[in-house]
């Protein structure tokens, strides 16, 4: 079931998502070479928790950590560990939620580290990108399939490939909540989008092939052909004549 959110509600859901927002930037300011996926975890639990908000991964399934830390082939899933060591040339996807007086933000960034190879600095630019791209045709009446569709073909004009197996979803006192948010997508088509409705956007990029596969560890989520992959994501309310970005 949809649900069309107040203004209330979106502003609780405005305050997750900034304390969302604050921690990705921490670990921004934070992330480098020789650091654990770990240490990593413990400074989003920390400073989500300081903010009087609980982390949204943590327990989520039975996901054991507060952030996801996907490593250049990962996807999205990555679980942060204290034997995976960050090193000069990674990309470190890291998707964050937290729950704040009953409503949910979620966001997700691609860290680089250090000299980062060209060709994969071009692959973490073009992700975020595309969800711009995205955002850009967004208002109250615009189709999913418009959204999807200006995602998929701004990357893969890239030649990359837009990862199907996973999507974007709704989002508001669950984290994942109906409608379905697909990176890809025919215009025309789809669940035309209403005001107040929230959604997370959360292109998923892959430098080569858009298959994937889970690894045995029942979360991580791998390329197909072992090239990286890059994530960004936000959530967004719709509005009568565009969007506001919650958690930028």
């Amino acid at each position: 079931m949809i649900t069309i959110k107040t203004a209330q509600e979106i502003e609780l859901m405005r305050k997750a998502n900034v304390i969302v927002r604050d921690t990705l930037d921490l670990i921004r300011d934070k992330i480098k070479e020789g650091m654990t996926t770990k240490a990593l975890d413990k400074i989003a639990y920390d400073y989500i928790t300081k903010c009087g908000a609980v982390p949204s991964f943590l327990g989520y399934s039975g996901f054991p950590a507060s952030i996801c830390t996907s490593i250049n082939e990962q996807v999205v899933h990555g679980i942060p560990s204290d034997k995976v060591v960050i090193k000069e040339g990674d990309i470190v996807s890291v998707d964050c939620g937290s729950i704040y007086k009953g409503f949910n933000g979620d966001a997700a960034r691609t860290f680089m580290i250090g000299k980062v190879d060209d060709k994969v600095k071009k692959l973490v630019e073009v992700t975020e990108q595309s969800f711009f791209e995205g955002v850009k045709i967004l208002k109250e009446g615009v189709r999913l399939g418009d959204l999807g569709h200006a995602i998929q073909s701004y990357a893969e004009s890239f030649g990359y490939g837009v990862v199907r197996a996973l999507v974007g979803h709704g989002i508001g006192r669950d984290m994942h909540e109906d409608p379905e948010v697909p990176n890809y997508g025919r215009e025309g088509h789809g669940l035309r989008l209403r005001k107040n409705m929230t959604i997370a956007i959360e292109p998923m990029i892959n430098m080569g092939t858009h298959e994937v596969y889970m690894l045995d560890d029942g979360w991580t989520i791998v390329t197909e052909d072992n090239l990286p992959s890059a994530h960004y994501e936000n959530t967004v309310a719709i509005t009568e004549d565009g969007v506001e970005i919650l958690s930028l």
